[in-house]
This record gives structure tokens, sequence and C-alpha cells, in this order.
């Protein structure tokens, strides 16, 4: 049976807007749906309600100004006006005064709902022959409609109550509307919070445990997803840790048993006459004690060494001590006060790797470190060698690839000192790099967290 998997496709435009992060992706499948109901609400029931009534509010309003203007020009004397105004008055809350000699005002003012302005200016066109001018923003008479019709003595200013021309409760609709979204929305937040929350400390468990940093006080919580996640990484933590545990318990007796006979021929080496091929037996044995050493400290790794933060400055200086102990020509240049979060015997392990292999290939080397932009140390390994081809820069980290074709051979070598050096560098949650050095050479770089 095929299945066919029908994908939703978003443009890249519109990708770059939406949120990236698991909290706020949740939030905009749980808000943006209830916004967009709420938008459809709205605009509803304006378009068939509110502008509905308002229409009819407004004709309504039309014909009495039409009414009282018709009733005028019957008779305009001072005293059937004072009539008309009273009884408008009485009965339909009009307020008729006529500012003789004057004409319409040349603007137009617009109220903040423009329904309001279309709807009472169709009905008032319907209903009058004369000319007119209407303010419904309520600038001048809050909560009322100033009205104007053109007569021949000239100007009959009409004023009405705004609720005879539209519904003036359409805004509480809309408090209740936004209202509702934002409490919604506040709900939608505390509860994806909450979920989120469970997940970015299962996230943080996972690294920290994958920099060496058991955090003993993580338990599961959350949804039962998340909870069943967390709980199968407790069980897989718990498996690397029993195996960490074997693997150290191992290597510390193959380190004894092997060390044992190398002792013992040491010693004998030692007590026997010196000779040319007693001398060739000890370069060799002092070869194969360094290649074990190297193979145990590849094979060893972390160690079971806890991660914590520490002064940089002093381990840097008695790694370049060892290395100027052993005729390496060291130049230091590091700051007093940079810590970095690591493994005190496995970065000096690796530092010494680093330090050796350049001491090996040049004549100087120029160990430095400097604060990183993103947080962090950088710790700068440079030497005045051949270098490395860049295209050949990962493969100078393989395990057992000493790249004899560009670098001159380390005798005392096995190609592991970049691997191990890396291997603790990304341990860490940090990396180990390699460049063109400003010395001529090749530069490690090693970041380190901090």
């Amino acid at each position: 049976m095929i299945r066919l998997r029908a994908r939703l496709h978003i443009p890249r435009p519109i990708k770059r807007w939406l949120p990236t992060s698991l909290f706020g992706r949740s939030l905009l499948i749980i808000v943006l749906p209830v916004a967009v109901m709420q938008i459809a609400v709205t605009w509803a029931f304006f378009d068939a309600h509110w502008d509905t009534v308002t229409s009819r509010l407004s004709e309504g309003l039309a014909g009495d100004v039409a009414w009282a203007v018709e009733s005028y020009k019957d008779d305009p004397s001072p005293a059937a006006l004072d009539r008309l105004a009273e009884r408008a008055q009485d009965s339909m809350d009009l307020s008729i005064a006529l500012q003789k000699g004057k004409s319409l005002p040349a603007g137009k003012r617009n109220s903040l709902f423009r329904v309001v302005d279309r709807s009472l200016n169709r009905a008032l066109s319907d209903r009058l022959d004369a000319p007119f001018w209407f303010d419904a923003s309520g600038d001048h008479y809050p909560a009322h409609v100033d009205i104007r019709v053109k007569v021949p003595q000239g100007v009959l200013r009409i004023i009405a109550p705004r609720d005879r021309a539209f519904a003036t409760q359409g805004h509480i609709f809309i408090l209740w509307i936004v209202g509702a979204t934002l409490l919604l929305t506040a709900v939608a937040i505390l509860f994806i919070r909450n979920q989120v929350r469970a997940i970015e400390r299962l996230a943080d468990a996972a690294d920290a445990f994958g920099r060496g940093i058991d955090q003993a006080a993580f338990k599961p919580h959350g949804a039962r997803e998340v909870r069943q996640a967390a709980q199968a990484f407790l069980a897989m933590k718990a498996r690397i840790q029993r195996h960490i545990e074997q693997r150290t318990a191992l290597l510390a007796s193959v380190s004894h048993d092997l060390r044992t006979p190398l002792t013992r021929l040491k010693l004998e080496i030692a007590l026997a006459e010196p000779s040319p091929q007693l001398e060739a037996m000890a370069r060799d044995l002092s070869e194969m004690e360094h290649m074990i050493d190297e193979y145990l400290a590849f094979a060893r790794g972390e160690g079971g060494e806890e991660a914590r933060q520490v002064l940089l400055r002093p381990l840097i200086e008695g790694v370049c001590e060892g290395a100027v102990r052993s005729g390496a020509k060291v130049e230091l240049s590091i700051g007093d006060d940079l810590t970095a979060i690591l493994r005190p015997n496995a970065f000096k392990r690796a530092l010494a790797n680093l330090i050796e292999n350049a001491a090996a290939h040049g004549e100087t080397v120029r160990v430095s470190s400097t604060a990183a932009p993103a947080g962090g140390v950088w710790i700068f390994v440079d030497d005045d060698g051949p270098g490395i081809p860049e295209d050949r820069h990962e493969e100078a980290f393989r395990p057992f690839n000493r790249l004899d074709e560009s670098r001159n051979q380390n005798e005392k070598g096995v190609g592991l000192g970049l691997a191990i050096a890396r291997d603790m560098a990304r341990g860490l949650g940090g990396e180990l790099t390699l460049q063109k050095s400003p010395m001529g050479g090749l530069r490690a770089v090693l970041r380190l967290p901090g």
C-alpha cells in the first residue's frame, strides 16, 4: 500500500515571521484561531446587526428632520418656529434653532465609525431636497448629532441625541470580545508555559549530562508524553553511567596489567650491562609506554571526572612548564581572570597533546587565550611549522591519522592527540577546530564554555 503524505507548504517570507520556539508555536496555534474567530464574529455582528440597526435609526431621525424642515417651510414665522421647536423637543427630543443669514459649513467632520456617516448621509439624502450638513463626531456636542439644513431664511440647525442616529452600545460588544480574547490568551500562556517548562528542564538535564554534569534533582514532570521522555532519558542516563563505570574499571585493570610487564622489562634493562642493543630496547619500551598511554587516554575519554568552573591560567601554565621541561619552546599569553567549565585532568591532557603536536612540527609554540564574544573562552595554540592544507583539517581529527604527507612524522605519536582534544572539548559542549596560524604554521582553536 502506498501512503500519500500531504504537507502544507508555507512560503519562505512567511516562515521568517513565524516563531521558532515551541512556546511561540503552541501559543500561535491556540491564539490565532481564537483571534480569527473573534474578528469574524465582530465583523458579522457589525455587518449583519449593527449596520442594520444604525440604518433604521438614521432613517427614523432623517424622517423627523424632514418633517421639521417641511413644517418650518410651511410657516416660517417666529411664533410657528417656537411652537415647532417646543413640539420637537417634547415628542422627538430634538433641539431646533434658526441661524438667520448663515450658510452651511464648508468642511465635513467624520465620526469615529464611518458606517454612521454613510447611513445618516444616505438617509438625509433620501428625505431632504435642500442642501444639508451634519457632524456626528460629537466634538462640539458630546453624545449629540449636529444637523444643519439650508432654508431661504438661513440655516435650520437641529441637534439630536446620538442614540437616535446609531446604536451606541456597539463598543460594549467590542470590549467583551477583546476581554474574552485577552482572558483566553492569558489562560493559554499559563498552561502552555507550564508544559514548555517541563520540556526545557528535560533539555537542560540532557545537555548537562552530555557535558558531564549530573543534575540529581531532575525529576519527570509535565504532560504524560513529556514524563515518558524524561523517564526514558533517566533510564538511558543510568545505562550510560553503568557503562562508564564498567569501562573505567576495565581500563584501570588493563593499565595495571600492561604496565606491570613493562616495569619489569625496564628494570631488567636498567640492571643489565649497557650496550647499543639495550639502548634500542629502552627506546622501544619508552615508545611502547607512550603509545599505551595515548591509547588508554583515548579510550578513557571523560573518565568519570566531574566538570566544574576552573581558573585557566594555573592549569595552562602547568602544562606549558611541562612542555618546556621536555624541550619545547613555548610562549604564553593568557589573562589572569579567565575561567571555563571543564574537567581539569582531561583539559591538561588535551592541551598537552596540542602543545606536543605543535612542538613536534615547529620550533616555537605560542599559547594564548581570549574571552569569546558569545560567552566562554577561546584558547589558541600556534606553531611555525609547515601546517596542514585546509582541505585536510577534518581528516587530521581522525583517530590514528598522522598526515605524514603534510607534516613531519612524530615518531612517538600514534595519531590520537587531536582526536583526544576534540573529544574533550565536545564533551564539555565546546569545539576544537584548525586554522592557518599567523605564525605561518597551524593554529588549533579550542573553544570552552564559560
